[in-house]
């Protein structure tokens, strides 16, 4: 796909949208409706810039690209959303041109659906259920719900019309949420709403989690995320930062000692995965997640500045296919790396990244290295890393789940020559709040067990997002949340009932 600059794009919306506005759709002249691109800005220049790439939709675009709807009865698109947002219901008041109603109907169930427009993995949830992109037999060209969400939730906040939803009475009841990632974030304005007294503790020195210490400015600018905050603490929600739950205090120094209700643990899969290969200890080999927390978070891009900047390599290899490694490799290139690999032993098509951040890595100019794997780190007589040695592999016959599992072809070792080497596996539970938390029943990969209602096993805690799922997406995270908040506001409403196990 060649690129378009966004004043191409507007001129071709605006143009189909004028011919379309004063016409009566069917449904056969929805389908022939072509799906409105996103702008992006232009690669070349992208890649060495902080800036978001995405430029969302121009009012034509949505206008265009809602009428695309084919406002099914049976709604397949919600069923598929982690939170049942009224999507065809949104989708209408963008056709009729009212975008405060539209974003007032994505809020009764996602109150962020600025962050959630712009990393949902929309294709693999309300997307792939799209009745139009079914009936055109492509993901690709069902309506394009997440665009649509970004556009309304941006034209909210960029014309000034955010505000703090609704308080109840004060109840007298207060709730710690430990964690401000989009688990915490949710239960926080749910609970808040109900009109319990809320503190969301976190450990790190800014609010927003893995939203703003893990997703990239590139992909998700913080000042997106810091509006959300700011709207939560309109509402009277208070914010503790630097306080590590499990170091500063314990949960049950929270209940006992703080004197609050009810708990909420949304910390999140912080814990990097590493291969356990030969030179993982060399200077110069990071895990993503410490990598992207550094550049992220603590500015390590900036060596004048930065209290702990980030070694300037320029030649580096990210291994992993998810949107973490695209991340990290995209990352790479704006902290000035010349060539980045991107090293992952299956193909293509199993690359659980979203199609979107592989393809604006591939334009940026990440090199991938498919069927290869890392088999050891070689580095420099003083420590450094000097290269990686990487094996090929094929993929072999499918397995029971039907995936087809990389099989190594002995004997095809070779170098390629780095000085930087990011590990993109995903995280696991931190075992801290496990450890420190007397009667927390984990699964053997540190995951708290919950019920379906969210709770643990500990009376008055509940949990939910990565600390449960292991590392997952956003909107998950936000539906658990949402299904803790409910239960946490029942039982402080006296409404209580036997845990669910």
């Amino acid at each position: 796909m060649s690129y378009k600059k966004k004043e191409e794009l507007a001129q071709e919306a605006t143009e189909l949208w004028n011919d379309l506005k004063n016409k009566k759709l069917s449904p056969k002249d929805r389908l022939a409706i072509p799906v409105q691109e996103m702008p992006t800005r232009n690669p070349t220049e992208r890649a060495h810039q902080m800036s978001e790439v995405a430029l969302g939709y121009t009012e034509e675009q949505a206008r265009v690209e809602a009428e695309r709807c084919l406002s099914c009865k049976n709604r397949p698109c919600v069923a598929a959303c982690p939170v049942g947002v009224p999507i065809p219901e949104f989708i209408a008041c963008i056709q009729s041109g009212d975008y405060a109603s539209a974003v007032a109907t994505i809020k009764m169930t996602n109150l962020l659906p600025a962050i959630c427009g712009r990393v949902c993995p929309q294709e693999r949830q309300c997307q792939s259920a799209c009745t139009l992109g079914v009936a055109l037999k492509s993901v690709d060209k069902a309506v394009a719900i997440g665009r649509l969400e970004r556009f309304v939730a941006d034209w909210e906040r960029e014309n000034g019309l955010i505000k703090p939803l609704a308080v109840g009475a004060p109840t007298g009841k207060k709730v710690a949420v430990v964690g401000s990632g989009p688990a915490g974030l949710t239960v926080a304005a749910d609970v808040r709403r109900a009109g319990h007294e809320v503190t969301v503790f976190e450990a790190f020195h800014k609010t927003g989690g893995v939203m703003v210490y893990g997703i990239p400015e590139f992909r998700l600018p913080k000042a997106i995320v810091a509006k959300e905050i700011e709207t939560l603490t309109a509402m009277g929600v208070s914010f503790r930062t630097n306080f590590l739950v499990g170091r500063t205090e314990t949960i049950e120094d929270l209940l006992n000692r703080e004197g609050f209700d009810a708990a909420f643990i949304g910390t999140g899969a912080g814990l990097p995965k590493f291969m356990n290969i030969e030179g993982e200890n060399l200077v110069g080999v990071f895990s993503a997640n410490e990598y992207l927390t550094r550049a992220n978070l603590m500015k390590a891009f900036d060596t004048d500045k930065a209290d702990t900047p980030l070694y300037p390599a320029k030649r580096v290899a990210v291994v992993g296919g998810g949107n973490v490694a695209m991340d990290a490799s995209r990352m790479a290139l704006r902290l000035g790396a010349e060539k980045v690999y991107c090293i992952y032993r299956r193909t293509r098509k199993e690359m659980p990244a979203r199609a979107e951040e592989i393809q604006h890595a591939e334009e940026e100019g990440v090199e991938f290295c498919f069927l290869q794997n890392p088999t050891r780190i070689i580095g420099t007589e003083s420590g450094r890393v000097r290269s990686v040695e990487v094996l090929d592999f094929e993929l072999g016959e499918p397995d029971a789940s039907g995936r087809r599992s990389p099989v190594p072809k002995t004997g095809t070792e070779h170098e390629i020559e780095i000085d930087a080497m990011i590990i993109a596996l995903g995280n696991e539970s931190n075992p801290l709040m496990a450890q420190t938390t007397e009667g927390l029943t984990v699964t053997d990969r540190g995951n708290i067990v919950v019920d379906k209602k969210q709770r643990t096993s500990l009376k008055k805690v509940w949990a939910g997002g990565d600390i449960v799922l292991g590392a997952a997406t956003v909107i998950l995270a936000m539906g658990e949340g949402r299904k803790a908040a409910a239960d946490i506001n029942a039982f402080l409403a006296g409404n209580d009932s036997d845990v669910e196990t």
